[in-house]
């Protein structure tokens, strides 16, 4: 229990990072004079940096001291969020945001490796139940906080990165001290680091293009041609040099068997309503409904809460039966339908419905995130358990990135087309209302006219990504239903070839 709570405190650590500037951010990148691009870049170049190390991160415990590892990674956070809250502009925000990324990355995923080397799969879910109630709490209380930290005049906003640091130091000499794990080292490793380049590569250049494309540069266009054609290229390559070499960052074998390749499918759902929902609802409350960082922190509770009660009780249930698949349909089905509700919403709805749907949201995110991950490791031997978690957390992380990417995008034209729509009833130039400074996400600093024309626009803009987060959540339950039955198995391995299964406790 007391290496336990080290790995909680970690894990603690590695998610408030994320929540406490999501409600913060309007005000960060409105301080620093940034875009709305660059907006999305601040949480998508720490969530890209994540996916593409995750693999590599999970690969590694399976060869490497997971104790050094992680407190290494733990250095890394420490390090990189020191010097997130020393930024002087966005660019330098965006790229220690990205350093920072590695070690979020490897914090989410060696934990839950460690605790799979500890713990049998039958005891997991109940202790699983407690890895998604802390998640729970540093996503409640990470909003909330940062709020509280950007409204605080002798704070202000870069303590959200400051703050993290006296919790990376406590972590990291309580797991010196109580963490006693079994070292395992092989004389043949061989770390794919070109298929990790590949797939960064690849991904990061369809991303870009995503923020660029019905902005920049047209649908139809050469730039189309090159990047998109170009990240789907490197996409290509990346699977060919995954299928061939010794030890692969994604083991295809693994990511191939029906129940992984399922799972896969509904993470990325599940990470998209994670990462989507926190960062963009923070906006929404701000920006397009005028409240205060603190006011938008306590109006995101209710998603949550609901994270935080359904991944409690799931855990416990799961655990008690040894089913899993009932409670991942489910949590699919809850998740598409809070994202229908959210879809609804404009710069005038009651924020009664909006809690409502935003309950359903974080149910379903609750009930089905950590039982994925179940689902993988109770089908795969513990020998390849570090690759099957870092796979799942790895896609996870990747539709948390695309979906932050892409809603990011479909926001900043959205609002673009809201802005000059108000613009032209209210009878002023778009041109020139442009050159004033209407496209920066400092509100206050606009005159009365624009800012409640911009204000609007963000309100209106908001709906229609949850509305294609919706038909992305819908992929998900379909996925979720085509799961096989998964049991909870009571030992740690799978049985070898050949012998018989190991009835599982009821």
């Amino acid at each position: 229990m007391e290496a336990l709570s080290g790995l909680l405190l970690v894990l603690f650590v590695a998610m408030i990072s994320a929540t406490i500037v999501s409600v913060a951010l309007p005000q960060i990148v409105g301080a620093l004079k940034g875009t709305q691009s660059q907006y999305t870049w601040v949480v998508t170049a720490s969530l890209l940096a994540s996916t593409a190390s995750t693999p590599i991160w999970g690969k590694l415990a399976d060869l490497f001291s997971k104790k050094l590892l992680l407190q290494i990674s733990i250095g890394i956070f420490m390090v990189s969020s020191l010097a997130c809250g020393f930024a002087q502009d966005t660019g330098q925000l965006i790229a220690f945001r990205a350093i920072q990324g590695l070690g979020m990355g490897a914090l989410q995923v060696l934990v839950q490796v460690v605790i799979a080397a500890m713990i049998s799969p039958k005891d997991r879910g109940k202790y699983n139940g407690y890895l998604g109630g802390v998640m729970a709490v540093a996503t409640v209380g990470g909003p909330l906080l940062g709020g509280l930290i950007a409204d605080t005049s002798w704070l202000g906003w870069r303590w959200c990165f400051f703050i993290a640091v006296p919790f990376t130091v406590i972590a990291f000499f309580m797991l010196h001290k109580t963490l006693h794990v079994v070292s395992v080292r092989r004389p043949d490793v061989k770390i794919d680091y070109v298929g990790a380049t590949l797939i960064a590569a690849g991904v990061s250049v369809l991303l870009i293009w995503v923020t660029f494309v019905d902005n920049s540069f047209a649908w139809l266009s050469w730039q189309t041609a090159a990047m998109a054609g170009g990240g789907a290229l490197l996409l290509v390559a990346a699977t060919w040099v995954e299928s061939v070499v010794k030890e692969p960052v994604v083991p295809l074998h693994v990511v191939r068997r029906r129940t992984p390749a399922l799972a896969i499918v509904a993470s990325l759902a599940v990470g998209m309503a994670m990462f989507g929902g926190s960062v963009f609802l923070g906006q929404y409350f701000q920006t397009g409904r005028g409240y205060s960082p603190t006011e938008a922190g306590l109006l995101t509770i209710p998603m949550m809460l609901g994270v935080l009660v359904s991944s409690t009780i799931s855990g416990r249930m799961v655990s008690r039966s040894g089913n899993v698949k009932p409670y991942i349909v489910v949590g699919s089905i809850v998740l598409t339908v809070g994202f229908l509700g959210l879809s609804t919403i404009d710069h005038q709805t009651p924020l009664l419905l909006i809690a409502g749907a935003m309950v359903l949201v974080g149910a379903g995110v609750g009930m089905s995130m950590q039982n994925l991950v179940l689902a993988i490791q109770n089908t795969v031997p513990l020998s390849e358990l570090g690759a099957a978690s870092g796979a799942i957390t790895f896609f996870r992380s990747l539709g948390g990135t695309i979906g932050v990417s892409v809603l990011g995008a479909v926001l900043a034209n959205r609002v673009a087309a809201g802005i000059n729509e108000g613009l032209v009833k209210a009878g002023i130039d778009p041109a020139k209302a442009a050159a004033g400074g209407t496209g920066t996400l400092d509100i206050q600093a606009l005159p009365e006219p624009f800012k409640a024309i911009v204000s609007t626009a963000y309100g209106d803009a908001t709906g229609h990504i949850f509305l294609f987060s919706a038909g992305i959540a819908v992929v998900g339950v379909i996925a979720a239903l085509f799961l096989k039955p998964v049991k909870l198995r009571d030992s740690l391995d799978l049985p070898a070839p050949g012998q018989p299964k190991e009835p599982v406790a009821r």
